[in-house]
């Protein structure tokens, strides 16, 4: 199924009122990527087989962004100057939360949620159930999803694109909600 974008840019969001929520644009890429790069790292590193780290080089996530740009919310906090910085993004390629990054002096502050309020949003108005995959040892992520509603579904290997068609295989539990 192709991927489709949000059809209105969103103005505020109502979990965290100071956070303005709008789709991503090409112009964005840099800073999804970079936000997308560190907190990977944050997240993954020492809990996914270290064959997957030759693929999360800068780069690799510069080159991963634009296929996803039309499914990407970030969220922006605008500063008295009229400077906007992103502070995180959710991408959702079907019925998956594919990612969720908040850069990390942003955590805590409610972006997470209005974020991964948009993703529930963006596949509700097509699927009547959510997914997305977590690595194991990730409790803090695991713990924001319990507390945002979504219940562990079970162990299973992720196949986690690198280049090509070559994929690593990553532990992982499913994490599932139902949207209706």
């Amino acid at each position: 199924m192709a991927r489709t974008a949000p059809t209105a840019p969103i103005t505020t969001s109502p979990v965290a009122p100071a956070i303005a929520l709008r789709p991503a644009t090409a112009a964005d890429i840099d800073t999804i990527a970079d936000i997308w790069q560190r907190g990977w790292l944050d997240a993954h590193l020492g809990r996914v087989p270290t064959a997957l780290l030759d693929y999360r080089r800068p780069e690799d996530f510069q080159a991963l962004v634009p296929a996803r740009l039309a499914t990407t919310t970030v969220a922006e906090r605008s500063s008295a100057d009229g400077d906007a910085a992103i502070l995180g993004f959710v991408t959702w390629h079907d019925d998956e939360i594919e990612q969720l990054y908040v850069d990390a002096p942003a955590r805590g502050t409610g972006v997470a949620g209005a974020l991964f309020a948009q993703g529930e949003a963006a596949i509700s108005a097509r699927f009547p159930r959510a997914w997305l995959a977590v690595v194991a040892g990730n409790a803090r992520a695991r713990r924001f999803y319990e507390r945002s509603g979504w219940s562990d579904a079970g162990p299973y290997d992720y196949a986690a694109r690198t280049t090509g068609e070559t994929t690593v295989p990553v532990p992982v539990h499913r994490y599932e909600k139902s949207l209706r």
